[in-house]
């Protein structure tokens, strides 16, 4: 199937740390990536054939790093299609670094009760439905509701990735999920089409208090290429619309990207121009991510330990 499929380009060889940045731009005690990916090592966790695209490799190992190197000590590891529903990778992350990561799993609705308590034990604490293209299209929406409701007694989220005027589409379909539900992303709109129409769709969502929205994808968005400056005011407007639920991730290692590979130091940076005051990064990168995630309590807990 696709075996043939060229490899993602790998990410960036050496983001720029946060030593060039003043200490009051560097991130909180432990802040958070909420979007991140692993993937491999292939000798170990090899690919599945029924995949939709290959990445390159891009272990846990070279995660910690980055964020070592980025300053974060705290991240939401989101299975992705590259491995499919072999969560291997994930639960090896996540039984080394149990304080350090949760995860977001992908799941079938044949899928056994069992496994999702085997994932929920091991530190999984939501699942993601991709409604793109390229990761295979707009799932059965009454299968993807089964699975909700099925992880909803767990206290799990649904994320929901979904691109520009689909979000607009499938309102009705979020708003019905027994969950909270964090779309990634920023719904992804074209800055230059569709953004009235989705900033009004994600406010109205965000005002039933059930959703959260990812200010990731900052490169993805932008028309402008680096610093991502043209995005700043949408993601503004989301930030301002609801801090108590807005996250910040990555996206690390960046797979599926048409443009440049970004620097990551650089969309470190960007967290300034959309969140510049201390309150507001901490609530970006350390409150907001605790009260969703369950990570354990830091300082101001708005939610008790998982």
């Amino acid at each position: 199937m696709a075996l043939n499929l060229t490899p993602c380009p790998p990410p960036h060889p050496a983001p720029h740390p946060p030593a060039r940045r003043p200490p009051a731009r560097r991130p909180p005690e432990d802040a958070c990536d909420s979007h991140c990916h692993i993937f491999g090592p292939f000798e170990r966790f090899p690919l599945p054939d029924d995949r939709s695209f290959t990445p390159s490799e891009a272990p846990e190992p070279a995660l910690r790093a980055l964020h070592d190197t980025l300053g974060f000590s705290r991240a939401v590891i989101v299975q992705s299609q590259g491995h499919g529903v072999d969560h291997g990778p994930l639960l090896e992350a996540l039984a080394g670094n149990p304080e350090r990561y949760r995860g977001v799993a992908l799941l079938k609705s044949s899928t056994p009760q069992a496994d999702i308590l085997r994932l929920d034990a091991a530190g999984v604490c939501g699942v993601r439905f991709n409604f793109l293209s390229h990761l295979g299209g707009t799932p059965d929406l009454d299968a993807a509701g089964m699975v909700a409701r099925r992880v909803a007694p767990l206290g799990w989220h649904v994320a929901i990735h979904v691109a520009g005027t689909d979000l607009v589409r499938h309102a009705d379909f979020i708003t019905g999920l027994p969950t909270p539900v964090v779309i990634d992303h920023m719904a992804r709109p074209d800055l230059d089409e569709d953004l009235d129409a989705i900033r009004a769709t994600l406010f109205r969502l965000l005002d039933t208090g059930r959703v959260w929205v990812k200010l990731s994808g900052a490169d993805r968005l932008s028309k402008a290429g680096a610093p991502y400056a043209d995005v700043v005011p949408y993601a503004r407007s989301l930030l301002d619309h609801a801090p108590e639920r807005m996250l910040w991730g990555s996206d690390w290692p960046h797979v599926n990207l048409h443009g440049a590979m970004p620097d990551d130091g650089t969309l470190v940076d960007w967290i300034d121009a959309i969140a510049p005051s201390a309150d507001l990064k901490r609530r970006l990168l350390v409150d907001n991510p605790q009260a969703l995630f369950g990570f354990p309590a830091s300082g101001n807990p708005l939610r008790p330990e998982r």
